[in-house]
């Protein structure tokens, strides 16, 4: 009997960003200690000619999509939402040697949880799925994404 199963790798990256037209103390430039969870679901191998055998991805395979797409971007960087005035702010930093991301969005964590699942999914083999991340901005606030939400 095939069964499914589910793994999740943990990162951490320091990344700063403001909210636009927010009416709170984030439409200041500040900075979050992100952690992300990424949980994958999938059937490990069943091949014992296979190096992998017995996983359902390579713990170090999934990292390094995580890190090419997410972390390596996103840590200590600023991120502003170029579809605003933010986008002067962006090319002002930029211009003095800040690592700037610009964003088609408001960098919410709901809305880079987002980002960040689209990014995933794209990198991922077509035998494993992307199942849930959670991106936590503080010990007590996180924003998740569910597969079975998005069908």
């Amino acid at each position: 009997m095939t069964q499914k199963i589910r793994i999740t790798k943990e990162f951490h990256f320091e990344t700063g960003h403001a909210l636009y037209g927010y009416d709170g103390l984030c439409k200041n430039v500040h900075g979050h200690s992100y952690k992300l969870a990424v949980t994958v679901i999938g059937t490990p191998i069943n091949d014992a000619k296979q190096t992998k055998n017995g996983m359902v991805i390579d713990f170090s395979d999934l990292k390094k999509i995580v890190k090419e797409e997410i972390v390596i971007p996103f840590d200590h960087a600023t991120v502003l939402n170029v579809s605003s005035p933010h986008k002067e702010l962006a090319e002002e930093m930029e211009s003095r040697g800040h690592k700037v991301l610009k964003v088609n969005y408001q960098p919410t964590s709901e809305m880079m949880v987002i980002d960040f699942a689209n990014k995933i999914k794209n990198r991922l083999p077509k035998e494993i799925s992307l199942n849930a991340l959670k991106l936590r901005e503080t010990e007590t606030s996180f924003a998740e994404w569910h597969d079975s939400d998005n069908r």
